[in-house]
């Protein structure tokens, strides 16, 4: 089991790596005007978004067998945990949402939105990591 968690653990960092970057890029995206700049971000973009997706799978796909296999049942803190990570799956499915718009040349967001924007991850991460070392018993 604890060979599950380690797994579970590098997963996590590589999906939060790229769910930390990739806003960052898309900051810098949006306030470049020149062809060849547009075209070295479509591709570090894209890149990273694979990454970051077989990061955000093996998480989910890690995190669910350990939830399966390891509690029975499931405690509050848990429910808790998968409600961030499905806020994070959104969060990823946004992000790709915006790699599209790059890609296609039809961004209309600013760097100031794109800015905010790269701090959801950073806050779920801070809840997600209380809940999993504090365990909180809500309500009982």
């Amino acid at each position: 089991m604890l060979w599950w968690k380690a797994i579970h653990i590098l997963f996590v960092i590589a999906w939060f790596a790229g769910l930390f970057y990739l806003p960052r890029l898309f900051v810098y995206h949006a306030t470049t005007s020149d062809a060849p700049g547009d075209q070295r971000f479509k591709q570090m973009e894209r890149r990273l978004f694979i990454m970051m997706t077989i990061g955000g799978v093996g998480t989910v796909g890690s995190g669910l067998w350990l939830a399966l296999n390891w509690w029975r049942p499931f405690p509050t803190w848990l429910h808790a945990k998968l409600g961030l990570v499905v806020v994070l799956v959104l969060f990823h499915l946004q992000c790709w949402r915006h790699l599209q718009a790059f890609a296609a040349g039809r961004n209309a967001r600013s760097a100031g939105y794109f800015r905010a924007l790269n701090e959801v991850p950073t806050l779920v991460l801070i809840a997600a990591v209380l809940l999993v070392v504090l365990k909180p018993a809500f309500g009982g």
